[in-house]
């Protein structure tokens, strides 16, 4: 969404790519200048010196203002080759996740003028971590959605709130704990029927994702769940929702909280981490006091029990979104951020 705007903003972006793919054939059709470098593993030693040379040389060529490394393994990679062309003072990188492990701490030490993050609890995070390095925040966005109904990508039945949740099926995104507090939900007499949109992305948590149809059924939730798996577009799903929850915790931002809002859906998420700089408590969602079952379920309750105050919440949650949140305003803050780094 950022590079949209980037030629009417006046600013000429390249870009290096780790391994080919369709997006680097997509951006070379678009008109940008792309070099793709095949890095191979990062534990392949020779691979990846040999990736930090072949790096400095394009930056060499290119000669450009700002290195941006976009994740923190490519942090791992253009730090050192920004030193070894002689620019290493000109190294932002893109905290996308929570601090902490093993690579972020490398990424953390290579040197930076400056680390993004995406949420001020992302930023808190990194300042704590060594070498203290100085940090700024572009909170993200999301496209306004199209007009107009879209086609309902699977059949739901009638009559009843539906309530969904988005995203890779991993423990730490917490559609177990949904699950369980559909259950307590169903016990205390509130009928629902439970969209789990998302698969096993990439093989990262395959037990945890085959363990889930296994957990509908012990909860007795076979007719009132349906699971998903991957899926291209997650946005029609969405439109078919009543409740969006972000069961994360924690939780970097939650963009998936941004598509929510911006298809006027009710959003309910924890009080941690990115949705708290999102969310207005009761006002625009709904913050759940941990991401526990009976949090949630307490969170959610609220909502099922009142259709009027669950339109309401998604009505002030899209105004937000329109105000603070559509890809446009992103794109202001980013670019206006990484002139301010080159201009000092």
């Amino acid at each position: 969404m950022a590079l949209e705007g980037a030629s009417a903003a006046g600013h000429e972006l390249d870009f290096v790519f780790f391994e080919p793919g369709p997006w680097p054939d997509e951006l070379r059709r678009a008109g940008f200048h792309v070099d793709v470098i095949a890095a191979g593993r990062m534990r392949q030693v020779h691979r990846l010196l040999a990736t930090v040379v072949r790096l400095a040389r394009v930056l060499r060529a290119r000669r450009p203002e700002l290195i941006l490394n976009w994740m923190t393994k490519t942090q791992v990679y253009g730090a050192p080759a920004a030193v070894l062309a002689g620019m290493g003072d000109r190294v932002v990188w893109w905290q996308h996740g929570m601090p902490g492990d093993w690579l972020g701490r490398c990424a953390t030490w290579l040197p930076a003028i400056a680390i993004g993050c995406t949420s001020s609890t992302v930023a808190r995070a990194q300042a704590h971590q060594f070498p203290a390095r100085a940090t700024f925040v572009v909170a993200a966005g999301a496209r306004v959605p199209p007009d107009g109904a879209q086609r309902k990508p699977v059949d739901l039945p009638p009559g009843v709130p539906v309530v969904g949740i988005v995203g890779r099926l991993q423990p730490w995104k917490g559609q177990d704990r949904l699950l369980r507090a559909h259950a307590l939900l169903r016990e205390r007499g509130h009928a629902l029927h439970m969209l789990v949109v998302g698969g096993d992305a990439y093989g990262l948590s395959s037990e945890y994702a085959t363990s889930l149809p296994a957990l509908v059924a012990q909860l007795g939730l076979t007719d009132a769940v349906t699971l998903t798996g991957q899926v291209p577009d997650a946005g029609p799903y969405v439109e078919q929702m009543d409740i969006l929850v972000n069961a994360s915790d924690p939780e970097p931002f939650g963009l998936v909280l941004l598509e929510g809002m911006a298809r006027g859906v009710a959003v309910v998420a924890v009080n941690s981490g990115g949705p708290t700089e999102i969310i207005e408590d009761r006002h625009t969602g709904v913050l759940a006091r941990s991401g526990e079952p009976s949090a949630l379920a307490d969170a959610l309750q609220e909502l099922l029990a009142s259709p009027p105050r669950r339109l309401a919440i998604a009505q002030a949650g899209k105004e937000r979104f329109m105000r603070d949140f559509t890809d446009l305003a992103m794109r202001r803050r980013f670019f206006d951020q990484l002139e301010r780094l080159v201009t000092g």
